[in-house]
């Protein structure tokens, strides 16, 4: 269950190069090992009942029948936890088994151990539960009046409110665009369902071996509820197939751990599709309402807006989203005078967290559509409003942040702008089924631009640990990095060895598996792991490599093909006769620079450690009887500080436009008096490959200076801008309003 990566390659394949990825032949043949693949000697099965009710009171639970059946060897509920019975990343709100009453449509309410996998969740089908329903509190904008029932007793469904306030609040402009759009839920659809193996140990704690995006908060949660100290609960990180904020939260940690602990068995879990749609947060679907004041001359005086976020069921990360949404929620503008306030509702909807762009994605759609609003009322090219309105070094963030690094916001614009037009589609709307046979077929263009912070915020602890080890294998030259940060499919195993090699000159880099044996990594979210992470394993080979370079006792010496050499390049010295029998290692917690909080009357701060930029054009065919849309051709460009690996930058890019293609398109849980209509792949609709388009890129290199090799996060912007794009192109080949994401066909024929 544990298996070094190991990275053999040039000296050169450093930063900057692009290696290949020592998981991506395992992947593409289907011999990667991934947590629903893992197996011990005499496993059990784990499965879990779940509430057929988005909110009703838990009257009586009857076990019996369950347990009547055979094979079966444990059914738990919340009076098995011995220890804290709330978990939650940022309030301890969720039950780890419910036992009041049920929040949402799939709460948990108990947890089976049999023999075999059927036979677990037919005896979790026996489970008897007596429920008094009641009406679920659905609408977002109700929960916040002051008669709503409340989703929690002891606390108010308004779970936070961020406002900021900078400039005058009743400042007038001549020019006012104003509207309220609306954003739908967005499932994270990553390939690989929650999954993990609970092993229980002979010190009487557990070994649990998962896909997850944060080992050692994972780890902690999961120790106060089993009543153990942490040292007891080890986790070491499964193979992960996909993750994009999905993972943050728990699902099966503790229901596995705690049947394996009660059984004396290794316990394995893995959520068919349907249950993982009830087992992990989603986006959170949200309500803007925004107004802008410009001049005639299309500069923007005001910004006025209202964001509201519905949270579901328990908090997850959803404050920490209502930050990222208020602090980024203008955009990458400079904008005077601002009023901005963020509100995220508890409802009994499903549970809504982390998702790649984290609050900013739902921001984005709306306030590039209100640029495109200002372009039309005063004349401008879209592109040209922006521009006008553009962000630069120096300038303020609505926070009085001040911009600091690169702010390229023109620049990306004009890259878009002038690449070349896409001649004609090779597929029409409606795809090969030929459903449109280019009779009425309109091409619009559209753009959209956005901005991102990276890392953890609001004056947040946020840093990694690396541990490196340079040392002699088989007679040459060899590193071992060991993280606890997750690799969930980013390729940021293949980052850390390029780094290791770049810092020690050494080929042979091995990747330890990542567990809670070494210092914590904080989470694969927020676009962070290659700048901390990074930034931690750099800095431990930098200790190892000045701890090695003093064996000799000179000044100016540095290492080179695994060589010791001189100022001029002279070999000295071998890195393998310098280290002769005794290894070097090091281990780092890094950080990056201190953010701070937020004012909590003003908003103002210095809440984040960096921003990033991308921009979009798309161009879409659109049938505007029928309402199919084919998008032709994306562009895009983004600053990524330094590309440390550029195969690497252009899939995360080409990744994270496609999830805004969907976003745009195609992708929404239904959510109806707080149940889900559509959880499978069958209804839950992705885009395929038929569906994405020819991608031109422009990828820029603007080091920021505090950063490790000047570098920019990467992953999160692509899904930010580019749902706004793909819209404004439709906006553009129709004239139809299109306030809402996805887009479906009766928004542009105007028959909704």
């Amino acid at each position: 269950m544990k298996a070094h990566l190991g990275l053999a390659a040039g000296v050169g394949a450093g930063v900057g190069a692009s290696p290949q990825r020592p998981d991506g032949r395992l992947k593409v043949t289907g011999e990667f090992a991934f947590s629903s693949d893992l197996w011990a000697e005499q496993m059990v099965w784990g499965a879990t009942l779940r509430s057929p009710h988005p909110r009703a009171r838990i009257v009586s639970v009857n076990l019996g029948p369950a347990l009547a059946i055979a094979g079966v060897r444990a059914v738990l509920t919340h009076e098995d936890v011995p220890g804290r019975k709330r978990y939650g990343l940022e309030h301890a709100d969720q039950p780890v088994l419910a036992f009041d009453e049920v929040r949402y449509q799939g709460e948990a309410i108990a947890i089976v151990a049999a023999d075999h996998p059927e036979t677990a969740a037919r005896a979790a089908e026996a489970i008897e539960v007596v429920y008094e329903v009641l009406d679920p509190v659905t609408d977002p904008e109700a929960a916040v009046l002051a008669d709503s029932p409340r989703v929690h007793a002891e606390r108010p469904n308004l779970l936070r409110h961020v406002p900021i306030r900078r400039g005058a609040p009743d400042v007038s402009a001549p020019v006012v665009v104003s509207g309220v759009y609306d954003v739908g839920m967005q499932d994270q659809a990553f390939l690989g369902p929650e999954s993990g193996l609970a092993v229980p140990a002979d010190d009487g704690g557990v070994d649990l071996y998962v896909a997850t995006q944060w080992l050692h908060v994972d780890r902690d949660q999961v120790a106060e509820s089993l009543g153990l100290p942490p040292e007891k609960v080890r986790f070491t990180l499964a193979g992960v197939g996909g993750a994009f904020g999905g993972r943050e939260d728990l699902s099966m940690q503790i229901h596995a751990c705690l049947l394996a602990l009660r059984t004396g068995r290794p316990v394995k879990m893995v959520y068919g599709r349907e249950e993982s749609f009830f087992g992990h947060v989603h986006r959170h679907p949200a309500r803007l309402w925004y107004e802008h004041g410009a001049d005639e001359d299309g500069r923007l005086v005001y910004v006025k807006a209202r964001i509201l976020l519905d949270g579901g069921a328990y908090a997850s990360s959803s404050p920490a989203v209502a930050a990222n949404a208020a602090t980024l929620g203008i955009g990458p503008y400079d904008v005077p005078n601002v009023t901005m306030d963020a509100e995220v509702v508890y409802s009994n909807n499903p549970p809504c967290g982390a998702m790649r762009g984290f609050g900013a994605v739902q921001a984005c759609f709306a306030y590039e559509s209100q640029m495109d609003r200002l372009a039309e009322a005063v004349g401008l090219d879209p592109v040209e409003v922006r521009v006008r309105n553009a962000l630069k070094v120096g300038d303020l963030m609505p926070t009085g942040q001040v911009v600091e690094g690169a702010a390229p916001v023109e620049q990306l614009l004009r890259l878009v702008q002038r690449r070349p037009a896409p001649g004609p589609a090779d597929l029409l709307p409606g795809g090969t089924a030929n459903t449109t046979r280019g009779e009425g077929v309109v091409r619009g263009v559209g753009y959209g631009i956005g901005i991102k912070n990276v890392g953890f915020s609001e004056g947040f602890d946020d840093y990694s640990t690396a541990r490196v080890r340079l040392e002699l294998v088989g007679g040459r030259p060899a590193v071992l990095v060991h993280t606890a940060a997750a690799e969930v499919g980013q390729g940021l195993v293949t980052v850390l060895a390029q780094i290791a090699r770049t810092e020690l000159a050494v080929a042979q880099v091995t990747i330890a598996p990542a567990d809670t044996s070494v210092g914590s990594a904080g989470s694969s979210s927020a676009s962070r792991q290659t700048y901390v992470t990074g930034g931690a394993t750099k800095a431990a080979c930098e200790a190892v490599r000045e701890r090695l370079l003093a064996r000799l006792g000179r000044p100016g010496l540095r290492l080179e093909d695994e060589q010791v050499v001189d100022d001029d390049g002279r070999p000295v010295a071998s890195i393998a006769d310098v280290l002769g029998g005794e290894a070097v290692e090091e281990t780092v917690e890094w950080r990056h620079k201190p953010t701070h909080p937020l004012d909590p009357v003003t908003g103002q701060g210095d809440a984040h450690v960096q921003y990033a930029f991308a921009a979009h054009r798309a161009t879409v065919d659109v049938d505007v009887e029928l309402g199919l849309v084919r998008v032709v051709e994306i562009a895009t460009a983004q600053d990524v500080g330094k590309a440390v690996n550029p195969r690497a930058v252009e899939g995360q890019i080409q990744g994270g436009t496609a999830q805004g293609l969907g976003l745009a398109l195609l992708e929404e849980i239904q959510v109806v008096d707080g149940r889900v209509r559509n959880p499978s792949f069958t209804d839950y609709l992705l885009p395929t490959i038929m569906d994405m388009p020819p991608m031109a890129l422009d990828i820029l290199e603007l080091a920021d200076p505090d950063a490790p090799y000047g570098l920019r996060g990467v992953g999160e912007p692509p899904t930010i801008s580019s749902t706004p794009a793909v819209v404004a192109a439709i906006r553009a080949a129709t004239g139809a309003a299109l306030t809402r994401v996805p887009v479906r066909p009766e928004h542009i024929t105007g028959t909704a």
